[in-house]
Protein backbone atom coordinates (compact mmCIF):
# COMPACT_ATOMS: atom_id res chain seq x y z
CA UNK A 1 0.00 0.00 0.00
CA UNK A 2 1.31 3.78 -1.23
CA UNK A 3 2.08 6.35 1.37
CA UNK A 4 -0.78 8.20 1.18
CA UNK A 5 -3.22 5.68 0.14
CA UNK A 6 -2.33 3.82 3.49
CA UNK A 7 -2.94 7.12 5.24
CA UNK A 8 -6.21 8.22 4.08
CA UNK A 9 -7.58 4.48 4.81
CA UNK A 10 -6.60 4.95 8.28
CA UNK A 11 -7.67 8.24 8.65
CA UNK A 12 -11.14 7.82 7.16
CA UNK A 13 -13.40 10.65 6.69
CA UNK A 14 -13.42 10.30 3.00
CA UNK A 15 -15.02 12.54 0.77
CA UNK A 16 -18.24 11.00 -0.82
CA UNK A 17 -17.75 12.38 -4.13
CA UNK A 18 -14.76 13.29 -5.74
CA UNK A 19 -15.36 15.62 -9.12
CA UNK A 20 -12.10 16.05 -11.43
CA UNK A 21 -10.87 18.29 -14.22
CA UNK A 22 -9.01 16.07 -16.39
CA UNK A 23 -6.72 18.58 -17.92
CA UNK A 24 -3.27 18.29 -19.55
CA UNK A 25 -3.93 15.95 -22.25
CA UNK A 26 -2.88 18.11 -25.32
CA UNK A 27 0.05 19.26 -23.73
CA UNK A 28 1.08 15.80 -22.76
CA UNK A 29 1.23 14.97 -26.03
CA UNK A 30 3.06 17.95 -27.20
CA UNK A 31 5.72 17.35 -24.89
CA UNK A 32 6.46 13.81 -26.24
CA UNK A 33 6.01 15.68 -29.97
CA UNK A 34 2.66 13.70 -30.11
CA UNK A 35 -0.83 14.56 -31.74
CA UNK A 36 -3.35 15.46 -29.63
CA UNK A 37 -5.35 12.07 -29.76
CA UNK A 38 -2.81 10.49 -28.14
CA UNK A 39 -2.76 12.52 -24.95
CA UNK A 40 -6.23 11.90 -25.02
CA UNK A 41 -5.96 7.96 -25.49
CA UNK A 42 -2.97 8.03 -22.58
CA UNK A 43 -5.79 9.94 -20.50
CA UNK A 44 -8.28 6.90 -20.68
CA UNK A 45 -5.69 4.82 -19.19
CA UNK A 46 -5.45 7.41 -15.92
CA UNK A 47 -9.14 6.61 -16.19
CA UNK A 48 -9.55 3.18 -15.55
CA UNK A 49 -6.76 3.48 -12.46
CA UNK A 50 -8.54 6.35 -10.94
CA UNK A 51 -12.16 5.04 -11.50
CA UNK A 52 -10.48 1.64 -9.20
CA UNK A 53 -8.57 3.56 -6.99
CA UNK A 54 -11.59 5.48 -5.92
CA UNK A 55 -13.91 2.47 -5.98
CA UNK A 56 -11.76 0.32 -3.41
CA UNK A 57 -11.20 2.95 -1.19
CA UNK A 58 -15.20 3.27 -0.91
CA UNK A 59 -15.51 6.53 -2.56
CA UNK A 60 -19.06 6.67 -3.46
CA UNK A 61 -18.99 9.31 -6.45
CA UNK A 62 -16.73 10.24 -8.91
CA UNK A 63 -17.71 12.52 -11.67
CA UNK A 64 -15.37 13.12 -14.58
CA UNK A 65 -15.00 16.26 -16.90
CA UNK A 66 -14.89 14.36 -20.05
CA UNK A 67 -16.21 16.55 -22.83
CA UNK A 68 -17.62 19.89 -22.29
CA UNK A 69 -20.04 21.92 -24.63
CA UNK A 70 -16.89 24.83 -25.42
CA UNK A 71 -15.19 21.61 -26.68
CA UNK A 72 -17.28 21.38 -29.14
CA UNK A 73 -15.54 24.44 -30.88
CA UNK A 74 -12.49 22.27 -30.62
CA UNK A 75 -11.10 20.81 -34.40
CA UNK A 76 -13.17 18.81 -35.89
CA UNK A 77 -11.06 16.30 -36.34
CA UNK A 78 -10.03 16.17 -32.21
CA UNK A 79 -13.36 16.02 -31.80
CA UNK A 80 -14.14 13.23 -34.07
CA UNK A 81 -11.03 11.22 -32.26
CA UNK A 82 -12.14 12.13 -29.28
CA UNK A 83 -15.93 10.95 -29.94
CA UNK A 84 -14.15 7.51 -31.34
CA UNK A 85 -12.24 6.98 -28.27
CA UNK A 86 -15.36 7.54 -25.53
CA UNK A 87 -17.15 5.20 -28.36
CA UNK A 88 -14.52 2.51 -28.46
CA UNK A 89 -14.10 2.53 -24.78
CA UNK A 90 -17.22 2.64 -23.73
CA UNK A 91 -17.76 -0.65 -25.35
CA UNK A 92 -14.57 -1.88 -24.63
CA UNK A 93 -14.74 -1.51 -20.79
CA UNK A 94 -18.08 -2.34 -20.53
CA UNK A 95 -17.63 -5.49 -19.03
CA UNK A 96 -15.00 -4.30 -16.32
CA UNK A 97 -17.22 -1.84 -15.22
CA UNK A 98 -19.85 -4.28 -14.33
CA UNK A 99 -17.02 -6.72 -12.80
CA UNK A 100 -15.75 -4.70 -10.49
CA UNK A 101 -19.81 -3.43 -9.70
CA UNK A 102 -19.47 0.16 -11.15
CA UNK A 103 -22.68 2.12 -12.19
CA UNK A 104 -21.94 4.47 -14.60
CA UNK A 105 -24.52 7.56 -15.44
CA UNK A 106 -23.94 10.63 -17.58
CA UNK A 107 -24.99 14.12 -17.19
CA UNK A 108 -25.27 16.72 -19.88
CA UNK A 109 -26.91 17.16 -22.92
CA UNK A 110 -25.87 14.00 -24.38
CA UNK A 111 -28.32 14.24 -27.25
CA UNK A 112 -25.57 16.36 -28.87
CA UNK A 113 -23.73 13.32 -29.67
CA UNK A 114 -24.07 11.02 -32.66
CA UNK A 115 -27.13 8.17 -32.56
CA UNK A 116 -24.17 5.65 -32.44
CA UNK A 117 -22.35 7.03 -29.98
CA UNK A 118 -25.51 8.02 -27.56
CA UNK A 119 -26.81 4.36 -28.17
CA UNK A 120 -23.62 2.93 -26.95
CA UNK A 121 -23.50 4.91 -23.55
CA UNK A 122 -26.98 4.52 -22.81
CA UNK A 123 -26.73 0.73 -23.32
CA UNK A 124 -23.95 1.18 -20.91
CA UNK A 125 -25.88 2.91 -18.54
CA UNK A 126 -28.85 0.26 -18.94
CA UNK A 127 -26.24 -2.37 -18.15
CA UNK A 128 -24.95 -1.02 -14.91
CA UNK A 129 -28.15 0.40 -13.46
CA UNK A 130 -28.63 -1.73 -10.51
CA UNK A 131 -24.89 -2.02 -9.90
CA UNK A 132 -24.35 -0.73 -6.51
CA UNK A 133 -20.49 0.04 -5.93
CA UNK A 134 -19.52 3.84 -7.33
CA UNK A 135 -21.16 5.68 -9.23
CA UNK A 136 -18.88 6.49 -11.92
CA UNK A 137 -20.69 9.99 -13.47
CA UNK A 138 -19.41 11.44 -17.31
CA UNK A 139 -20.12 15.10 -17.78
CA UNK A 140 -20.38 14.75 -21.53
CA UNK A 141 -21.45 17.82 -23.88
CA UNK A 142 -21.58 19.43 -20.19
CA UNK A 143 -21.94 23.29 -19.16
CA UNK A 144 -22.55 24.94 -16.19
CA UNK A 145 -24.07 27.63 -17.10
CA UNK A 146 -26.34 25.64 -19.52
CA UNK A 147 -27.14 23.29 -16.79
CA UNK A 148 -28.77 26.09 -14.77
CA UNK A 149 -30.05 27.95 -17.69
CA UNK A 150 -31.98 24.59 -18.68
CA UNK A 151 -33.10 23.97 -14.95
CA UNK A 152 -34.87 27.62 -14.93
CA UNK A 153 -36.45 26.41 -18.13
CA UNK A 154 -37.81 23.71 -16.40
CA UNK A 155 -38.83 25.43 -13.16
CA UNK A 156 -40.34 28.49 -15.54
CA UNK A 157 -42.86 25.80 -17.13
CA UNK A 158 -43.61 24.76 -13.63
CA UNK A 159 -44.67 28.26 -12.61
CA UNK A 160 -46.15 29.38 -15.80
CA UNK A 161 -48.56 26.15 -15.16
CA UNK A 162 -49.24 26.96 -12.03
CA UNK A 163 -47.37 24.09 -10.16
CA UNK A 164 -45.10 26.48 -8.28
CA UNK A 165 -45.54 29.63 -6.77
CA UNK A 166 -42.98 31.68 -8.17
CA UNK A 167 -42.82 33.30 -4.17
CA UNK A 168 -42.42 29.97 -2.72
CA UNK A 169 -39.39 28.87 -5.08
CA UNK A 170 -36.32 27.51 -3.04
CA UNK A 171 -32.80 26.58 -4.30
CA UNK A 172 -34.26 22.53 -4.26
CA UNK A 173 -36.19 23.36 -6.49
CA UNK A 174 -33.41 24.54 -8.82
CA UNK A 175 -31.39 21.34 -8.21
CA UNK A 176 -34.11 19.43 -8.83
CA UNK A 177 -33.91 19.89 -11.98
CA UNK A 178 -30.08 20.34 -12.77
CA UNK A 179 -28.61 17.51 -14.72
CA UNK A 180 -26.64 16.00 -11.54
CA UNK A 181 -30.53 15.60 -10.18
CA UNK A 182 -30.08 12.84 -7.55
CA UNK A 183 -26.19 13.30 -6.61
CA UNK A 184 -24.88 14.93 -3.73
CA UNK A 185 -22.45 17.83 -4.55
CA UNK A 186 -18.96 17.10 -4.49
CA UNK A 187 -16.79 17.25 -1.57
CA UNK A 188 -14.11 17.65 -3.69
CA UNK A 189 -12.77 18.98 -6.85
CA UNK A 190 -9.23 17.65 -8.26
CA UNK A 191 -7.98 19.89 -11.58
CA UNK A 192 -4.77 18.63 -12.88
CA UNK A 193 -2.41 20.80 -15.27
CA UNK A 194 -2.40 23.40 -12.65
CA UNK A 195 -5.24 25.93 -13.94
CA UNK A 196 -6.89 27.93 -11.74
CA UNK A 197 -10.45 28.00 -12.81
CA UNK A 198 -13.55 26.18 -12.88
CA UNK A 199 -13.71 26.09 -16.46
CA UNK A 200 -17.59 25.96 -16.42
CA UNK A 201 -17.78 23.06 -14.21
CA UNK A 202 -20.57 22.02 -11.89
CA UNK A 203 -20.88 25.85 -11.19
CA UNK A 204 -24.05 25.63 -8.84
CA UNK A 205 -23.12 22.28 -7.53
CA UNK A 206 -19.59 23.41 -5.52
CA UNK A 207 -20.58 26.62 -3.51
CA UNK A 208 -18.84 24.95 -1.17
CA UNK A 209 -16.54 22.48 -2.51
CA UNK A 210 -13.11 21.87 -1.62
CA UNK A 211 -10.87 23.04 -4.67
CA UNK A 212 -7.61 20.54 -5.31
CA UNK A 213 -5.03 22.04 -8.15
CA UNK A 214 -1.77 19.78 -8.77
CA UNK A 215 0.54 20.91 -11.62
CA UNK A 216 0.65 16.76 -12.73
CA UNK A 217 -0.56 16.63 -16.15
CA UNK A 218 -3.37 13.86 -16.32
CA UNK A 219 -2.32 11.08 -18.28
CA UNK A 220 0.60 11.44 -15.43
CA UNK A 221 -1.55 11.76 -12.77
CA UNK A 222 -1.48 8.52 -10.77
CA UNK A 223 -2.89 6.83 -8.30
CA UNK A 224 -0.77 8.50 -5.40
CA UNK A 225 -1.99 11.38 -6.99
CA UNK A 226 -5.25 11.35 -6.44
CA UNK A 227 -4.65 9.87 -2.53
CA UNK A 228 -2.23 13.40 -1.95
CA UNK A 229 -5.36 14.92 -2.91
CA UNK A 230 -7.66 13.20 -0.50
CA UNK A 231 -5.55 13.10 1.93
CA UNK A 232 -5.40 17.47 1.70
CA UNK A 233 -9.03 16.90 2.14
CA UNK A 234 -8.83 14.89 4.98
CA UNK A 235 -6.77 17.72 6.43
CA UNK A 236 -9.27 20.79 6.00
CA UNK A 237 -12.01 22.09 8.35
CA UNK A 238 -15.16 22.37 6.61
CA UNK A 239 -17.27 25.52 7.94
CA UNK A 240 -19.59 26.07 5.24
CA UNK A 241 -19.59 29.54 5.87
CA UNK A 242 -19.96 28.99 10.16
CA UNK A 243 -17.12 29.14 12.54
CA UNK A 244 -15.97 26.05 14.05
CA UNK A 245 -18.05 26.55 17.56
CA UNK A 246 -21.37 27.05 15.28
CA UNK A 247 -21.00 23.97 13.55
Amino acid sequence: MTYYRSRVVRKGNLPRHVAIIMDGNGRWARRRGLPRTAGHRAGVKTVKRIVTAAGETDIKFLTLYTFSEENWHRPKSEISAIMKLLYETTKKELDELAAKNVKLMATGRIEALSVRRRTALLEAIETTRNNTGIVLNLALSYGGRTEILDACRAVARLVKDGKIDPDELTEGDIRDHLYTNGLPDPDLLIRTSGEMRLSNFLLWQTAYTELYVTDVLWPDFTEEDFFRAIWDYQNRERRFGKVASER
